[in-house]
């Protein structure tokens, strides 16, 4: 066995914790749950009541921030991290990269007389300044235009981020340019709950609510990601560069004997779970669930609901906390959506809903056919899924996703929505005149005597579909394992808010202010709705060559991969539907555009890059070597009077000359320059490029069942992920 390897599994296999347990009896969960957030009771107990009053109303009911609040909210927060320890304050922000940036500055400002007190006031709290200039902007700002601004968001409330040497107060910010358009993921998001909240809220006084209160998005985050052990990661040059292995044989076990999904729970994975969940809701993180995934190797970790824009900021501490936990126990966490071919991937199911804080609007109650506010509500997502399914589907479109999405492990990138059973009943009765009963839940009886009657849901699940209602809310199963939700939150809210819009117009026109007839309005309206959309609901089997042969009938797009889709964010719709609802301008959007196409090449670029280097100087020469030693035992037979079988001599002097053959077409197909615009490059690296990469890949991987074990230099598939 090669050195790396053999040193690797070593060191896995002689793996011991180091440190000592944490006592959960000293400190209970719920009185650690937020002690590092500066939550509700923290401002209320140290701001003014008048200060608290106004951040309140910005807070649980939109209303615009009033700027003399900040220096009152600036000092009590300093006390408050101060008093935990903190020496520093950062602006928090999520650029277009998809990851978490941040910029530190001390509390600590020097006096004339050669000391140093802590401030941090109002202004400080409000803006901050980082350099714009290296971030993705899509031609928005040019490269010496260096100038940016972090704004603070109050909706989300301030944290206290540890580490062994200090403490940091992290403050969630918008982040736009010098011009005022958005840099970030956090802004449009901020803008499309707000576009959310306007229509929903006509859409509740039609309904008799004189003063809606403020209607939000709220999601819940599910993250799958992989565990292995970081000497396997650091014996992988494919892994370290581009989050994925490139290369790999299929393993004599993979995840066919269907023995991880909830499985026991390694020790040292455990230990690393409960960490890692100990730091989150030390931020105020609400996981609540944590699991064996499908795939060895594979976990997964899922909170409850809550404001969108919150969980979003949650979701990316998520990732974070899991990545930065993962090297304490000798492991390194994959978040990319294919780090391991032939074995389940990873995504993010969102859990989508709207609601205020006292009812939720996608509650169908027991007999969802008499429930005329959730059915418009229900009907405004239908609508919406069917109208913009090519959006939702560039929401969730890059490199890491297109090995996911349409293969017998995921949603399909045809965006469908599953209803169950019940409502889709109901909504049919709708279609065809007037809806007048529901289907029943039920009992569920198992059959053994010493086991008690289960209550049984209305409809069953359908792990096929990318858009399934779940119960009181939508679950969005497309997203991949690494990106923000953000983005997909965006157009979820958007054209949810189009819908709602539409809807609301019609009926405002059809009652003219006269609550009697709103009933009949509703009837009419959402008998049209469903005649014109009721192609996107689809509760069958969406892996189906029959489903993708129906849903071309039906006429809903099929996005294959990234290429395909991103061109739907530069229509006529998209632009005129996010200009209306002031999410993002013509100028935003295209720039999103550049900066999704550009990423794409970029990803592939590094892939390609990184398989012929791989093949080249690690893959080749091991067959060599290999080839030499079969090729100097048939010389000694042959010397000895022996005629040698050269079977597998044969075989691999054969894959060798393939392998360099292919690698000489991957170098060319990288270095080739497309003619034309940036789609264009994005089209070759996905027809020439991609094909060119595989290829190489499926040459070494039938390699690797032929060389010696002792020769093959990368961590295989039947050690990283079966050697805990």
């Amino acid at each position: 066995m090669s050195n790396a390897r053999q040193a690797a599994i070593a060191a896995v296999t002689n793996y011991k914790p180091s440190g000592t347990g944490f006592n959960f009896r000293d400190l209970p969960s719920g009185q650690l749950y937020g002690s590092n957030v500066f939550n509700f009771e923290a401002m209320k107990a140290r701001l003014p009541k008048a200060a608290y009053k106004a951040l309140m109303e910005t807070i649980k009911k939109g209303a615009r921030l009033d700027p003399t609040v900040a220096d009152a909210v600036a000092l009590a927060m300093k006390d408050w991290a101060i008093e935990k320890g903190a020496t520093h304050y950062a602006h928090v922000f999520y650029p277009l990269t998809g990851l978490t940036a941040e910029k530190h500055d001390s509390f600590l400002s020097p006096t004339s007389d050669g000391r140093a007190i802590a401030e941090f006031a109002g202004k400080e709290l409000i803006q901050g300044e980082p350099d714009a200039s290296s971030f993705p902007s899509g031609g928005i700002r040019a490269t010496f235009e260096a100038r940016g601004y972090t704004a603070w968001d109050p909706t989300s409330p301030a944290y206290l981020m540890e580490n062994p040497n200090g403490t940091t107060l992290c403050i969630p910010t918008a982040f736009c340019s010098w011009t005022g358009e958005a840099l970030d993921k956090k802004t449009p998001l901020l803008r499309s709950m707000q576009a959310l909240n306007l229509q929903a809220q006509r859409i509740l006084k039609l309904f008799g609510h004189k003063d809606p209160p403020q209607v939000t998005a709220t999601a819940g985050c599910e993250q799958e990601y992989f565990l292995i052990d970081r000497n396997f990661f650091f014996s992988r040059p494919d892994l370290v560069n581009c989050g994925r292995t490139l290369f790999g044989a299929k393993p004599p076990k993979g995840q066919e004997f269907e023995d991880q999904y909830f499985g026991a729970i390694p020790e040292r994975v455990l230990a690393y779970m409960l960490e890692a969940e100990r730091e989150l809701y030390k931020l105020g993180v609400p996981i609540k669930t944590r699991h064996n995934e499908v795939a060895p190797a594979q976990y997964e970790v899922a909170p409850v609901y809550e404001n969108a824009n919150v969980a979003t900021d949650h979701q990316q501490m998520i990732m974070h906390t899991l990545m930065r936990m993962a090297p304490k126990y000798g492991m390194t966490c994959l978040l990319h959506e294919k780090p391991f071919a032939g074995i389940n991937g990873s995504g993010k199911h969102v859990n989508w809903s709207l609601g205020t804080d006292k009812m939720n609007l996608l509650e169908p109650g027991e007999t969802p056919h008499d429930n005329a506010q959730f059915l418009v509500f229900c009907a405004a997502v239908i609508r919406a899924v069917h109208k913009h399914s090519d959006l939702l589907r560039v929401a969730v479109a890059f490199s890491g996703n297109d090995h996911r999405l349409g293969a017998n492990e995921a949603p399909p990138a045809i965006i469908s929505i599953f209803l169950g059973d019940q409502l889709a009943d109901v909504f049919e009765q709708i279609q065809k005149g007037g809806a007048s009963s529901s289907k029943g839940a039920g009992t569920l009886t198992i059959g053994a005597d010493v086991l008690p009657p289960l209550p049984k849901h209305a409809g069953d699940r359908n792990r096929t579909s990318p858009f399934a209602f779940t119960g009181n809310k939508f679950e969005f199963r497309a997203v991949g394992s690494s990106q923000s939700v953000a983005g997909p939150l965006v157009v979820l809210n958007t054209i949810v808010a189009e819908s709602l819009d539409f809807l609301a117009s019609e009926l405002e026109k059809a009652t003219g202010g006269d609550a009697n007839k709103l009933n009949g309005a509703i009837q009419t309206l959402l008998q049209k709705v469903m005649q014109e959309h009721n192609a996107v609901i689809f509760n069958g089997d969406g892996y189906s060559e029959e489903w993708h042969q129906e849903a071309a009938k039906r006429g809903l797009p099929n996005l294959k991969n990234t290429v395909d889709a991103l061109p739907a964010l530069l229509t006529d719709k998209a632009m005129a539907l996010f200009e209306k609802y002031k999410v993002l301008s013509n100028r935003e959007l295209h720039s999103r555009y550049d900066i999704y196409v550009e990423r794409y090449c970029k990803d592939i670029n590094t892939e390609a890059l990184a398989t012929a280097n791989i093949a080249k100087t690690m893959i080749m020469p091991a067959a060599y070597r290999y080839q030499g030693e079969l090729a100097s035992v048939a010389a000694s037979l042959k010397s000895c009077g022996k005629n040698p079988h050269l079977g597998t001599l044969d075989t691999l002097t054969d894959l060798i000359a393939q392998l360099e053959s292919a690698i000489a077409k991957l170098e060319d197909a990288t270095e080739h320059k497309a003619s034309g615009d940036l789609l264009a490059h994005a089209k070759h690296f996905r027809d020439a490029v991609c094909p060119a990469m595989l290829e190489v890949r499926k040459i070494s991987d039938k390699l690797e069942t032929i060389v010696a074990d002792d020769l093959w230099p990368l961590p295989t598939y039947r050690e990283m992920l079966f050697i805990k």
